[in-house]
């Protein structure tokens, strides 16, 4: 058989177009880094939580070493300040508000050995139970607006009718 034949009989399994769309926008190399699973409920209900930046940006590191439903994160204290761009205890402080919050808890461990402090877990159950407290508020609303997207877009919706008469009204002054 040619070469040309054997060239002819491969199939591309990964044409260009069916690369991921976060290597398409943030490119291969980057994605390779690792990439975090952040709920968009999260940044939008910043408010209704509480979080000042300052909270949504340690939230998000530790999301970032959160990998299994279940095994909280335990990064250090240095590792998570260093992150943060602050101090160890600027991080505590900020750790100690979202523990008033009911965001997040932080769990001491030991070494079974000598009894020494290591990282600290910090269980995130607070966390989830409040963004799953306001899923269907949100969701309601997100159905809502679509409802009223496709409505809008209906010939003789009232809005546009308004719209139009006050346009009218408008240039007519």
């Amino acid at each position: 058989m040619s070469d040309e034949k054997k060239k002819s009989n491969v199939v591309k399994l990964t044409p260009a177009k069916a690369k991921k769309a976060s290597e398409r926008k943030w490119g291969k190399p980057v994605m390779d880094l690792g990439f975090c699973i952040v709920p968009s409920l999260l940044f939008r209900a910043q408010k209704r939580l509480h979080l000042k930046p300052r909270h949504l940006g340690v939230l998000v590191q530790l999301l970032d070493f959160y990998w299994e439903e279940g095994r909280y994160p335990y990064p250090t204290k240095e590792t998570l300040a260093g992150r943060c761009n602050m101090s160890p205890r600027q991080l505590q402080r900020i750790i100690a508000e979202m523990e008033e919050e009911g965001l997040i808890k932080r769990i001491e461990r030991h070494h079974a050995g000598t009894n020494g402090k290591i990282a600290n877990i910090y269980d995130l159950s607070g966390l989830e139970a409040k963004l799953k407290e306001l899923e269907p508020e949100f969701t309601e609303v997100k159905k809502k607006a679509k409802a009223q997207r496709k409505d809008v877009a209906l010939p003789g919706h009232k809005m546009r009718n308004q719209l139009k008469k006050a346009s009218s009204a408008k240039a007519g002054s």
